[in-house]
């Protein structure tokens, strides 16, 4: 492993080992009780609920869900990065563009390579491109630079779904009304969901555990807000692949799953591989540009020598639509679920 990725990142250090482990159980369980959470930890009652306290309003916490967009009815992943010849004086306009459609799910303003990211997913094809082709249209006085590529599946990562679109999805009712709660605030107890539904308790929490049967739901989890005097990089990679490209690549996710003990959050919280302008998307939190520098785009340009990769990155400056998703997972454990390990055997990364 390189030695970049042995670096301790200020923002995990500055936060109790207890602290970064109920993270880590949110993480993974947005619902579980305080005092599971107090008995994982070895701490009191009163002590978890302080320490969640401090957590929300340190970082910004909300409690939400990972939904499959499949199972909502989403079909049209694509990431999108927009370079502004002309910059406009601030994003509030562009903002109120983004709102107007279910389509937009998550979108950055940044400072580097280009001026904004989006995330976004449409029912149809038909919805995004008639999406794509108004917001270039609206966009048009910015001289606007559109790199748009489609988003393949999550290696790491998730990307949060707004309201209005599960609003505008073809589910159940039942189940939607559900998940829009629980969008918002998925440490609601079946009681409250039931008093602000006027749907039996019993009925609440069958329809729960049935979402998750089903599938729509993959985890209650946790979002954040944009954390002042932390770095937020997007990466967009592109390649001149050769043969070796591949060997190289799985390399290169060594790095993804190398990470420092006992994190708050997780070094990468997205990590997507794409197919249009570019081949691979990454959101990653770092102390400071240059480190991210140091500890990513230097890293994989010399890795990636060979097959001529190209690094647009960009500092995230603010969010315009959606939520920040936390990530502090067992890395390792995280990408053995994605098909690509069995590909390459264990034993290749063994060997890395």
């Amino acid at each position: 492993m390189s030695e970049e990725y042995k670096i301790q990142s200020r923002f995990n250090k500055d936060y109790s080992i207890v602290s970064r482990k109920i993270t880590r159980l949110l993480s993974e369980n947005a619902r579980m009780p305080v005092m599971e959470i107090a008995a994982k930890t070895g701490i009191s009652r009163p002590t978890a609920k302080e320490r969640l306290s401090k957590l929300q309003s340190g970082l910004g916490m909300k409690y939400t869900l990972e939904m499959d967009e499949r199972m909502l009815g989403f079909s049209n992943p694509h990431l999108i990065a927009v370079r502004f010849r002309q910059k406009p004086s601030d994003y509030g306009k562009i903002k109120e563009l983004l709102l107007k459609s279910y389509v937009p799910q998550l979108a950055f303003a940044t400072k580097g390579a280009y001026d904004m990211v989006i995330y976004a997913n449409a029912f149809s094809s038909r919805d995004y491109v008639k999406w794509d082709r108004s917001m270039r249209i609206l966009l048009g006085e910015y001289n606007t630079e559109w790199r748009q590529s489609e988003v393949v599946h999550r290696q790491l990562g998730f990307f949060p779904v707004r309201d209005e679109a599960i609003s505008k999805s073809r589910i159940d009712g039942k189940y939607k009304s559900i998940l829009r709660l629980l969008n918002e605030n998925s440490r609601m107890s079946f009681q409250q969901i039931s008093k602000e539904l006027g749907m039996h308790f019993n009925t609440v929490k069958y329809n729960y555990y049935k979402l998750i049967e089903l599938g729509y739901i993959k985890r209650p989890t946790i979002t954040m807000s944009l954390i002042k005097g932390i770095s937020f990089m997007t990466f967009f990679s592109s390649y001149t692949l050769s043969e070796e490209y591949e060997n190289e690549s799985a390399r290169a996710r060594l790095a993804f799953m190398s990470d420092d003990e006992n994190p708050l959050l997780s070094r990468y919280l997205i990590c997507a591989p794409l197919i249009g302008n570019y081949d691979f998307f990454t959101l990653g939190v770092f102390d400071n540009s240059d480190i991210a520098y140091k500890a990513d785009i230097r890293y994989h340009k010399r890795l990636f020598a060979e097959n001529g990769i190209k690094i647009d990155y960009a500092e995230v400056s603010d969010v315009l639509l959606g939520r920040i998703p936390i990530r502090n997972v067992d890395i390792r454990k995280e990408y053995n679920k994605v098909a690509w390990i069995a590909d390459f055997g264990e034993e290749t990364f063994q060997r890395a």
